[in-house]
């Protein structure tokens, strides 16, 4: 829905581009008939001022056109010889036919169109209408119609070709999923027959560590043929959820040169409506994340959760690292940004899609005292 969101609002605003075109569209053809019909009236006056025996009717029919020259709305000044203006018609403002504004409006006028030179009279310096001034503008709306549809077609284009690759990546990790269901299925069973030969302590624990790497294997596997599918809605725990990201990560953790603890808590109500096996994923990323800013020194990561008021749920993770700097804290969740000279970049841009496009969520960088502070925020 995101990314047809450009599309619709481009086709939104051409849709009411056209529709507003069609509907001046019609005034226009409305106001040129009005035009025409004045034009045929002034005709049919002069015709009869000419044909008129009676020695004032040509006078009379100058008067009638002049009446017609002032209802059709053309601004006009006429100036003498000199440039002084002796009449005026249409005009925006009631000034004198003398006052200065009038006489600073003439070159307005000659802005819009060249003056007339009429010998003997003078000139006329005249505007343009509504009407012409509203056809100028359509060149200039159509431009923008056009570069609009232009727009659209092509971030659809790209949105495709971006939608295809992804389909790509989707299929091969969904494929590698099932390759590794094999070799998998073979680990475990190796286990069990050593299992069954009653083996020595030492082997015994190696024998646990495996079936827990193990079984993180086959989550991982699992993880990888959810790509691309739509995410399931089933209760989620996310107290349960923090307690398990943190023991795994508890026993993973430097604890000899750098000191590196993992601690957990939650309160309230923290049961949402997601999928378990991404919204994992998604804290994993982020606790990792956390554990790599403390690389090379002692730290402290904080995961946590509670219930906010407004019926939301909060997932936090917190470190006592350097933080993010400011230069770079609007790339961090830009696919293929990383600060890690062998980083792929994927672990932010890849919990802030799981959060925010597959649960309707936020996923934020929040200001802190020290460290970095990113919360998940479901409901």
């Amino acid at each position: 829905m995101r990314r047809l969101a450009p599309v619709t609002l481009i086709t939104i605003g051409v849709l009411t581009l056209l529709t507003w075109y069609v509907i001046y569209t019609r005034g226009v053809v409305r106001e040129l008939r009005q035009e025409a019909s004045r034009v045929g009236l002034m005709y049919a006056r002069v015709y009869k001022g000419l044909t008129d025996p009676n020695p004032e009717a040509a006078t009379a029919a100058l008067l009638d056109l002049s009446g017609d020259i002032r209802e059709s709305g053309v601004p006009m000044i006429l100036t003498d010889e000199r440039g002084t203006p002796t009449d005026r018609a249409n005009l925006p403002f009631s000034a004198s036919i003398s006052a200065k504004e009038t006489r600073d409006y003439i070159l307005e006028l000659d802005r819009q169109n060249p003056p007339i030179v009429a010998p003997g009279v003078g000139a006329v310096h005249y505007g343009n209408t509504p009407l012409v001034r509203g056809l100028i503008l359509i060149p200039v709306l159509q431009s923008i119609l056009i570069a609009m549809v232009l727009l659209a077609g092509a971030y659809a284009l790209r949105t495709r070709g971006r939608a295809d690759r992804e389909q790509i990546w989707a299929g091969m990790a969904r494929e590698s999923a099932h390759q590794l269901g094999t070799p998998l299925s073979s680990i475990s069973g190796w286990i069990e027959l050593l299992r069954e030969s009653e083996p020595e302590p030492m082997t015994a624990a190696a024998l646990d560590h495996m079936e827990t790497d193990l079984e993180r294997l086959k989550r991982v596997a699992h993880r990888f043929e959810r790509i691309g599918r739509p995410p399931r809605q089933e209760p989620v725990d996310l107290g349960n959820l923090v307690d398990r990201v943190a023991v795994y990560f508890r026993a993973r953790v430097p604890t000899l040169a750098q000191r590196v603890t993992v601690a957990s808590s939650h309160q309230g109500d923290l049961v949402v409506q997601g999928d378990a096996v991404l919204l994992e994923w998604a804290l994993e990323s982020l606790t990792k994340n956390a554990i790599d800013a403390l690389a090379g020194r002692d730290g402290k990561v904080e995961i946590s959760a509670e219930s906010l008021p407004e019926g939301r749920v909060r997932v936090r993770v917190s470190d006592d690292g350097p933080g993010v700097p400011r230069e770079i804290r609007h790339q961090i969740f830009d696919p293929g940004f990383s600060t890690k000279e062998k980083g792929w970049g994927i672990g932010l841009s890849l919990a802030r899609r799981i959060v925010r496009d597959s649960h309707g969520g936020e996923l934020l960088l929040v200001p802190s005292e020290r460290g970095a502070t990113f919360d998940m925020v479901l409901g």
